[in-house]
């Protein structure tokens, strides 16, 4: 269950202890908390942003993980998590491209700048 996941994620990044410091971020009970965890009841979209901005997630992931938490058909689900996975994916693929890209155009000026001084 993904929700239980991002629910962990924003405990750990605000140093908390118990949910029902969770609870009082999110202006809910802690029952509603527990049901979260219990799987009876689902993080809603607003309330999936709020803890993915505030665990350093990114909210289109947490959005598309809670998506997958609602659907009780486990084929659909497994879509869900697939679109997940893929989207997660192609952001570091994304990262990475970039990264390669820094790096060639470091080292043609570096080659440009010996070139000068040689």
């Amino acid at each position: 269950m993904y929700a239980n996941e991002l629910l962990n994620a924003y405990k750990k990044a605000q140093n908390y202890i118990q949910d029902k410091q969770i609870a009082h971020d999110l202006n809910l009970s802690p029952q509603k908390i527990s049901n979260i965890r219990k799987g009876t009841r689902y993080v809603s979209d607003e309330e999936a942003v709020f803890l993915a901005d505030g665990a350093g997630i990114d909210k289109e992931v947490a959005l598309l993980g809670c998506h997958a938490d609602r659907n009780e058909n486990p084929t659909i689900k497994a879509i869900w998590g697939n679109i997940a996975k893929k989207f997660n994916g192609q952001t570091l693929q994304g990262i990475s491209m970039v990264c390669a890209m820094f790096a060639v155009t470091f080292l043609q000026e570096l080659k440009y700048a010996l070139y000068v001084l040689c």
